[in-house]
């Protein structure tokens, strides 16, 4: 019931509420991004979704307008990322704007993280499949387990534990655990077996 109905359900209200809550707060985000640096305020990326259905993806611009190569993880110390986007990346607000996503339907609230072609590509294993039968989301368990410091494999795998168990239950967790990551910093969450 709550894959099929009350998820939906949630993210719809979930996601309005976020939004109504944070609309003066993204206007000035965006002025800060416009003021800082040369580009558009928004990082629009074709994403593999449910079912490898692909959809853009709506981000704040963290990094300089230029091509990169898109298989490769940013890390914090990447020189291409902005002064704004430092800060922007560690509490996690570049992210918000995909509840937009979230409203229309194209991510949910908590799912595995979405992907690039390149991405999945280039890490395919036996475990990649399994983060396509769910919607992505704006959070994931790998983003709660030390996301930044993991292997494509061991996100797959986290992805994998999050669709053979999901329920209300482990979204509240995700959530509940997000809040604090996004004041502790991922490193704090970092999955044991994988240090």
């Amino acid at each position: 019931m709550y894959k099929l109905f009350l998820k939906r359900l949630f993210d719809i209200i979930f996601s309005i509420i976020v939004i109504i809550i944070l609309i003066v707060p993204f206007v000035i985000i965006a002025f800060l991004i416009k003021v800082n640096t040369k580009g558009p305020v928004f990082f629009i990326q074709e994403r593999f979704g449910l079912h490898k259905k692909k959809f853009k993806m709506i981000k704040f611009r963290t990094m300089t307008n230029i091509k990169r190569d898109l298989t490769k993880q940013t890390y914090q110390d990447n020189s291409e990322i902005t002064f704004i986007g430092k800060y922007l990346r560690r509490f996690k607000i570049d992210e918000l704007p995909q509840f937009f996503n979230v409203f229309w339907g194209s991510m949910s609230t908590v799912g595995p993280r979405p992907c690039l072609d390149q991405t999945y590509n280039s890490f395919k294993d036996e475990n990649t499949d399994d983060r396509f039968k769910v919607k992505p989301g704006v959070t994931s368990n790998a983003g709660v387990s030390g996301s930044i410091f993991l292997s494509w494999e061991e996100k797959w795998l986290l992805d994998k534990d999050y669709v053979s168990s999901l329920s209300f239950y482990n979204d509240m967790l995700i959530i509940s655990k997000t809040i604090v990551v996004v004041f502790i910093g991922e490193d704090k969450f970092l999955n044991k077996k994988n240090k």
